[in-house]
């Protein structure tokens, strides 16, 4: 360095040498004793212990008793199969096969349902079209045991039709029997296929169905090309109907006992319910049905396997509406109107008009309608405690899995999350196959342990382990329902707000939250209508001096009070539809226009 380039510097003060020389030793300092910082857990550690506390450890400690149930004071043996043996004998095997029948047939009524729907409302102008699609949704919301037990007011003994003077005999072996069953839970699928069909459809494009008529080919001819490439979409729901159908709670505790059709789910309750409490036993129920679903994802996959089906390209071209000639018309309007009208119509129709039969369910006969058993449960405090209880903890779920389910399907969406983030996918993916009433038995499990009331943990039969099980029963689909939205968020919307100053917090509030905004208030309103009827969970949960009002609808049936049981079903419903509007209505008026606006078609 030349002298002159030194022109341009001023001698250190005392004050910057003293800085200076405190400065090495202090970033040593740091540096060193690297053990005692504090680990920074970050976003992905916080979902995981949260996740492994609400799901994975109750899930597994249940189905672990099967094997060693010493280890939860269960029994005095490490290990043991017996839970299996029993499991897999007796009635819990004759069970078992209903189940699989059941989850089998109903899959693919579902199936052959879907596939016409989904092909009507996609690919045809059939008229009506938001309003059928309305009613799919609808029917998705709600409750399997409510479907099912408008069937049974209509059809069971001294029911509806029989006290309207019907002979319907032929109806009820039908109905009363595996075939009943099969129908109720086919039909309550069919949303589920729809779902995973519609998903396929748009991608598939128009040009294979041109290609055929090109060559000749019908309408019915053209759709043969088409659905061997729709074969992962089908498998799909076929894997999805079959899970839903083995798990579900609801027919089994309803139509399917009253038909003395036993299934794997209300034997898992009934092991869990009663005293003696049988844990193994229920365990290795709860084995089994996992098992089932393996078998089902394990077929779907052997299926697809060296199979290509790659069609969505640069090349495809959208798919086009058939317009429909009005002989075509007629048919696809009066076959939408029969579907419908099986799967919501016949369940409305049964509630309501048991709700206003006059001593239905009693020795009393006749067929008188008045508003008699609505005037006498509103006046009841049987009614508005568990309703008002019910509205209350299904609000704080929705809200509470609202917020969770926004950075669990971020990190599920999210590149390079690593081992924990790959788990924690996993662990989620594991929890919508597994029966609610499952988790449920395992927080009994965990939460009547010695050790926990020796730590002052005693939340068996209180308010709040039932909230927490809600939550957790909720988590992994409603999660799953935003981790599409979340996968289109680019992520250069996040870092040019931070490049402007915001900071992470800042930056999904100002960012993410209005393109998402649309998503999770549905997601809030599909969680809050399940957990307001939710039957599982809060048969085997609710405290006992306050039931939800599916316990309390349940109590009104136990004691033939048919009329007061279907008035506090329409009521719960109307009062669940209420909520939503609200909600949707709220939206609409307070969301600024830009909210409101992202993602609609022009």
């Amino acid at each position: 360095m030349v002298p002159g380039e030194l022109s341009g510097l001023r001698p250190a003060t005392a004050t910057e040498v003293l800085d200076a020389s405190v400065a090495v030793p202090i970033s040593r300092r740091r540096a060193l004793p690297w053990r005692l910082r504090p680990p920074r857990i970050g976003l992905t550690g916080t979902m995981a212990i949260l996740i492994g506390l609400l799901l994975a450890l109750p899930i597994g400690a249940f189905l672990l008793v099967s094997i060693s149930p010493r280890l939860f004071s269960q029994g005095s043996s490490w290990f043991t199969l017996q839970a299996f043996g029993e499991a897999l004998s007796g009635p819990a095997l004759h069970a078992l096969a209903d189940s699989a029948l059941v989850g089998v047939g109903a899959a693919l009524l579902a199936l052959a349902c879907a596939l016409p729907l989904a092909l009507a409302l996609h690919r045809t102008n059939v008229i009506g079209n938001r309003i059928w699609q309305f009613g799919v949704w609808a029917l998705l919301l709600a409750p399997s045991y409510l479907v099912a037990l408008g069937w049974e007011r209509l059809f069971e003994p001294d029911g509806v039709l029989i006290r309207a003077g019907l002979n319907v005999a032929v109806f009820q072996k039908v109905l009363y029997g595996p075939v009943g069953v099969i129908l109720v839970d086919g039909l309550k699928g069919v949303p589920f296929a729809f779902l995973a069909i519609s998903a396929a459809l748009p991608g598939l494009g128009s040009s294979f169905e041109h290609a055929a008529r090109t060559h000749g080919a019908g309408r019915l001819a053209s759709l043969r090309v088409v659905l061997p490439i729709l074969a992962p979409a089908l498998w799909a729901s076929f894997a999805i109907v079959f899970a839903e159908t083995i798990s579900d709670f609801g027919v089994a505790a309803t139509l399917a006992y009253s038909a003395k059709f036993p299934m794997s789910t209300f034997s898992l309750y009934y092991a869990v319910g009663n005293e003696p409490v049988q844990f193994g036993l229920a365990a290795g129920i709860g084995w089994t049905l996992v098992g089932l679903v393996g078998v089902a994802l394990f077929a779907q996959r052997r299926a697809m396997r060296g199979r290509s089906y790659q069609v969505l390209s640069g090349r495809t071209r959208p798919y086009t509406r058939i317009r429909l000639r009005p002989a075509a018309q007629a048919a696809t309007l009066l076959a939408l109107t029969v579907f419908f009208f099986l799967a919501l119509g016949v369940p409305v129709l049964g509630a309501i008009s048991a709700s206003l039969l006059k001593s239905l369910g009693t020795a009393t006969h006749g067929f008188t309608l008045s508003f008699e058993s609505y005037t006498r449960v509103i006046q009841e405090s049987a009614l508005y405690e568990p309703l008002l209880y019910s509205l209350r903890l299904a609000a704080i779920t929705a809200t509470v899995v609202m917020a969770l389910s926004v950075p669990a399907a971020r990190l599920l969406t999210r590149r390079g999350s690593g081992l924990v983030g790959r788990t924690l996918d996993l662990v989620l993916l594991g929890a919508v196959a597994v029966p609610a009433i499952v988790m449920a038995a395992g927080y009994i499990l965990i939460w009547n342990l010695p050790i926990m009331h020796s730590l002052g943990l005693s939340l068996y039969g209180t308010t709040a382990l039932l909230s927490i099980a809600y939550i957790a029963g909720a988590l992994p689909n409603n999660s799953r329902i935003l981790v599409g939205p979340l996968a289109q968020l680019h992520e250069s919307l996040l870092t040019s707000a931070r490049t402007h100053g915001a900071g992470n917090a800042i930056a999904w509030l100002r960012v993410a939250l209005p393109v998402l905004s649309r998503y999770i208030t549905w997601v809030w309103i599909y969680c809050f209508s399940l957990t307001l009827l939710e039957l599982p969970i809060s048969e085997l949960l609710y405290p006992a001096s306050s039931p939800p009002i599916s316990v309390a609808i349940q109590r009104r049936l136990e004691n033939y009070d048919f009329a007061g049981g279907t008035a506090i079903e329409v009521i719960a419903v109307l009062g669940a539809l209420a909520v939503a509007a609200v909600v949707l209505i709220a939206y609409r008026l307070l969301a600024p226009r830009g909210w409101r606006e992202v993602g609609v078609a022009r």
